[in-house]
């Protein structure tokens, strides 16, 4: 009888210490970044892949242009301890702003430096933010926009602070920054906040590692569980703890939702399933023909800005 327990204590740590192997091994896959270097004056990051190649020159430019651009540098210390850190490019003086973050392995000026054009052709200021372990702020571990939508209502906050209490403010996000705002603002926000901006979100951070890990020829349905535990274990947050599509049926202001029809990363029917569950009255399904994964605006600068200007109109924003 000893020797059963002895067996089956064994049997049993042999299985826990598997279970946290394996997750792990999923959180720093997905979850972990290393430590990054400061870019050169003529180092450019930018998006892999080929539907980008088509856009490298404007990219570059865009990145350029934000260099040489006046700025004012801001940082905050994250809920967690972390030192987080945005860059300001004033349009003018007491100008509506857009506080806008970036994707996942992405930075500010990678993913945004194109959307200081776009804001200044709309008469706004642009707020761009490196989120945590991500540019130049702080940190290690992305957590698919579980904290960062608490990074971003710091950086509403830090706004209204600074810029006094009458600032007017708009949260933009690409792709993983889009879940970031869109679960921000399914929460209680200052009246200062008027608007949302989600171009190319995912409807939930379970439907897009899971659609991932299905790509790679793995089973989602085994390794997921993996994944969900190394970020409760090993990153201290829950993948579930709320999801963009969730959110937006509680959204507390008037969004956007942009999207192209070819993104073949995060699918179009994504956005398109928030617009539909979205529970604010003042919405809007922007769809971007023959755009692939944050290039919606890149594909269609003119209409891009036309349909803003228009909803802002609408909207009184």
């Amino acid at each position: 009888m000893p020797e059963l327990l002895i067996t089956a204590a064994i049997v049993i740590a042999s299985i826990a210490v598997l279970v946290l192997l394996i997750s792990f091994v999923c959180f720093m896959r997905v979850f972990y970044f290393r430590s990054r270097k400061p870019l050169g004056e003529d180092e450019y990051e930018l998006p892999k892949g080929e539907i980008y190649e088509v856009f490298r020159e404007d990219m570059i430019n865009w990145v350029k242009q934000a260099r040489k651009m006046p700025h004012e540098d801001f940082e905050i210390q994250s809920h967690d301890g972390l030192t987080l850190r945005g860059r300001f490019f004033e349009y003018a003086k007491g100008a509506p702003m857009e506080i806008m973050f970036h994707g996942y392995e992405g930075s500010g000026e990678r993913d945004l430096s194109g959307g200081i054009e776009r804001c200044f052709a709309l008469g706004r200021s642009a707020f761009i933010i490196d989120q945590r372990a991500s540019g130049r702020s702080d940190g290690h571990v992305s957590t698919f926009g579980i904290k960062e939508r608490m990074d971003c209502r710091r950086w509403i906050d830090f706004a209204i602070e600074h810029f006094g209490p009458d600032v007017k403010i708009g949260i933009t996000g690409v792709s993983m920054g889009a879940a970031t705002v869109i679960m921000t603002a399914g929460e209680k926000l200052p009246e200062n906040v008027k608007f949302v901006l989600a171009d190319c979100g995912y409807s939930s951070a379970k439907e897009i590692i899971s659609k991932v890990i299905d790509e790679m020829k793995l089973p989602s349905k085994l390794l997921y569980p993996f994944v969900r535990l190394g970020g409760r274990i090993f990153g201290g947050f829950d993948l579930e703890e709320t999801s963009p599509i969730e959110a937006s049926k509680n959204m507390t202001v008037p969004i956007v939702f942009v999207h192209g029809d070819t993104d073949d990363f995060v699918p179009f029917e994504m956005s398109e399933r928030m617009y539909n569950v979205c529970t604010q009255d003042k919405k809007a399904l922007i769809r971007i023909p023959n755009a692939g994964h944050g290039l919606a605006y890149p594909v269609a600068r003119e209409t891009y800005i036309e349909e803003l200007r228009r909803l802002g109109n609408e909207w009184g924003i």
